[in-house]
């Protein structure tokens, strides 16, 4: 729906033509090189499970005139970074339009880059999103890709004991009964998505 929202909006546009329309991320750099595309527009998380932030990449490997603006309504807490990693130009979050789409493609083909200044806050259980350590946020993404403490542990190199601290502040800060509770709000909400 969305898609087909902003093909109607670059329809009608002046300044734009629509190029292609693509359903996978798969086919997105292929297309900016063949048809010199000035300026791509991709969300983050693709129909296909497929990543336009890894599409991005690939794009500004191939094209490096083409300029890419990412968009997604997931707040999830390192799609800003990375985007960033990934050189993209522009980022914009669908749900909190604090611009036009209209204005940030406008804006980025002027040569600005605008991104927001934070990842939208939201509240999980009893807890803002932003009372979240980066710690805390790491293993709430290993819970979400269902490893144990130990798993968790051997893969941020801590000890078990610390993964299971991080867990319990994080039950405490939202007041959710368990684990799973937690990782299925969290995942819910946007605020950890693994790609």
């Amino acid at each position: 729906m969305v898609q087909m929202l902003l093909e109607s909006i670059i329809e009608k546009a002046e300044n734009y033509t629509l190029v292609s329309s693509c359903a996978s991320a798969r086919d997105v750099p292929s297309l900016c090189r063949e048809y010199r595309v000035d300026l791509a527009l991709l969300d983050v998380l693709f129909p296909d499970g497929r990543s336009g932030l890894d599409a991005a990449r690939e794009i500004k490997a191939v094209s490096p005139a083409t300029k890419v603006v990412i968009m997604t309504s997931m707040p999830e807490v390192s799609y800003l970074k990375r985007a960033r990693e990934a050189g993209v130009d522009s980022f914009w979050y669908k749900e909190v339009q604090d611009l036009p789409i209209l204005t940030i493609m406008d804006r980025t083909m002027a040569g600005e880059s605008i991104y927001p200044d934070t990842t939208p806050q939201l509240t999980l259980g009893n807890a803002p999103s932003v009372e979240f350590t980066d710690r805390e946020i790491e293993v709430l993404r290993e819970i979400l890709r269902g490893y144990t403490n130990a798993e968790i542990g051997e893969k941020l190199h801590m000890s078990e004991r610390t993964v299971k601290q991080h867990i319990t502040h994080m039950l405490e800060k939202t007041g959710y009964p368990n684990r799973v509770v937690l990782a299925v709000q969290a995942r819910a909400l946007g605020i950890v998505v693994n790609d």
